[in-house]
C-alpha cells in the first residue's frame, strides 16, 4: 500500500531502534515500499555509531530520456538534510543507487534527534522533489516567451506518466488517468466529481483549483495518440506563486507526484468498504428472514396446542382412534352378550350344553 507520508514510518522505526539502543547491534532489514522502492539499513558491532542505509528508487525522469543514476544537483540536496550526521559512500552498495552513512554519535540526544531521524526518513521525498524542482528551472524560456505552452511528460511510475505545462503566471500538471476494471472507471469518477466541487468551493479558496474532463485538455494538443489515450479522463491542477513559496514547494511536488497512487487508494477502500456494506446488509437480512421462520414456526405450534380435540388426537394411537370412532368396544361387548330374543319378556333364551361322544372318565388315583 503506498504511504503517503514524506517520511516512510518503517525506516523511521529501525532507525529509531538503532539510535536507542543501549550496546551496539548488528542488524540487516531490506525494506520494499510502493512503486518499486527499496531500503537496506545495515549496523555492525565493530561499528557502535554507524548506520549503513542504501536507497534504490524510481527516478523522475522526461519522456524522451531515461536517468540511470543521480545528478549533481540531488546529491547536493542530500547531503544538505544533515551534512554532520549524513556521508554519501562512495561507490555506492551493489543493486542500489545511493548509500549514506549515518554517524548517530552526532545526534543531540534531545528532542532534535527524532526530528533529525524523520529528515533521513524521507531521502526519497527529498530526491523527487529535487528532481522535479531542477526540472521545471530548465524550461525553455524562449518556448515561453513566444507563447508556445510545449508540456513536458515526465515519468514517475511505468505507464503513469503525467504532464506539466508552464505558463508565465501559472503551472498546469495534468494526469492521464487508466484502469483495467470498470468498477474502478466508475469510482473515479464520482471521486474526480467530488474533487472538483470541492477544491472549487470558498472552503478550499487557497488549494489548487482542480478540474477534470474526459477528453484531453487543450494544452495537450500535439502529444501522441498512445499517451492520451484513457478510460478515465484528465484531471488538471493549477499552481500558482502561492502554492510553491518557500517550504510549501516540497509538499505540493510531493503531493502531485502521489496523485496516481492516491487516486488508487481511494478507488480501492472504497471498493473494500462497499463490499463489507453488502456482507453485512446480507448478514442482517438471513437474520430477519431467520427470525420471521422461527416466528411463523412458533405460532403454528401454538394453534395447535390451542385445539383440546386436536391435542386429544395427536395422544391416541391409531387402534384407539378406530376403537372411538367406529364404537367398536360396545358392538364386542354385544357380541360375547346372551342372545335376546323379541316376544319373550324378561326371559332369556340360554343354550344347551352338548356332550361329547367321545368322553372319558377320570381315573383315580392307586
Amino acid at each position: 500500500m503506498a504511504c503517503f507520508e514524506r517520511a516512510s514510518p518503517a525506516l523511521k522505526q529501525i532507525l529509531l531502534q538503532l539510535y536507542r539502543a543501549d550496546k551496539p547491534v548488528a542488524v540487516e532489514h531490506h525494506l520494499h515500499e510502493f512503486g518499486s522502492l527499496q531500503y537496506h539499513i545495515q549496523s555492525y558491532v565493530s561499528e557502535a555509531h554507524h548506520v549503513y542505509l542504501s536507497i534504490s528508487t524510481p527516478i523522475l525522469s522526461t519522456g524522451s530520456s531515461i536517468l540511470y543514476g543521480f545528478p549533481h544537483y540531488t546529491i547536493e540536496t542530500v547531503k544538505g538534510i544533515c551534512h554532520e550526521v549524513v556521508q554519501i559512500v562512495e561507490p555506492a552498495k551493489t543493486g542500489y543507487q545511493l548509500t549514506l552513512k549515518l554517524d548517530f554519535s552526532k545526534i543531540p540526544r534531545k528532542k532534535d534527534a527524532v526530528k533529525i531521524i524523520t529528515d533521513i526518513s524521507s531521502v526519497q521525498a527529498v530526491i523527487l522533489s529535487s528532481q522535479l524542482r531542477e526540472l521545471l528551472k530548465n524550461v525553455n524560456d524562449q518556448e515561453i516567451s513566444q507563447g508556445t505552452y510545449k508540456p513536458i511528460k515526465l515519468v514517475y511510475h511505468p505507464n503513469e506518466p503525467f504532464y506539466v505545462v508552464k505558463q508565465p503566471a501559472k503551472l498546469t500538471v495534468v494526469f492521464p488517468i487508466r484502469f483495467k476494471e470498470h468498477s474502478d472507471i466508475v469510482i473515479a469518477k464520482a471521486f474526480f466529481q467530488e474533487l472538483v466541487d470541492v477544491g472549487n468551493s470558498g472552503a478550499c479558496a487557497r488549494a489548487p483549483p482542480c478540474y477534470w474532463s474526459p477528453i484531453p485538455p487543450p494544452e495537450l494538443r500535439g502529444e501522441s495518440m498512445k499517451d492520451l489515450s484513457t478510460n478515465g479522463g484528465f484531471v488538471s491542477f493549477e499552481i500558482y506563486a502561492r502554492h510553491i513559496e518557500g517550504k510549501k514547494l516540497d509538499k505540493t511536488v510531493w503531493n502531485l507526484l502521489n496523485f496516481n497512487a492516491l487516486v488508487k487508494y481511494h478507488v480501492k477502500c472504497t471498493k473494500g468498504f462497499v463490499q463489507r456494506r453488502m456482507r453485512s446488509r446480507l448478514q442482517s437480512l438471513v437474520e430477519a428472514l431467520q427470525q420471521q421462520t422461527g416466528m411463523e414456526e412458533d405460532h403454528n405450534i401454538a394453534k395447535v396446542k390451542g385445539h383440546r380435540r386436536m391435542k386429544k388426537l395427536i395422544k391416541f394411537t391409531r387402534g384407539a382412534i378406530l376403537m372411538k370412532r367406529w364404537n367398536l368396544r360396545n358392538k364386542i361387548k354385544r357380541f360375547r352378550s346372551r342372545i335376546r330374543i323379541r316376544g319373550f319378556q324378561r326371559r332369556w333364551l340360554k343354550l344347551p350344553s352338548f356332550t361329547s361322544v367321545m368322553s372319558y372318565h377320570k381315573l383315580d388315583k392307586f
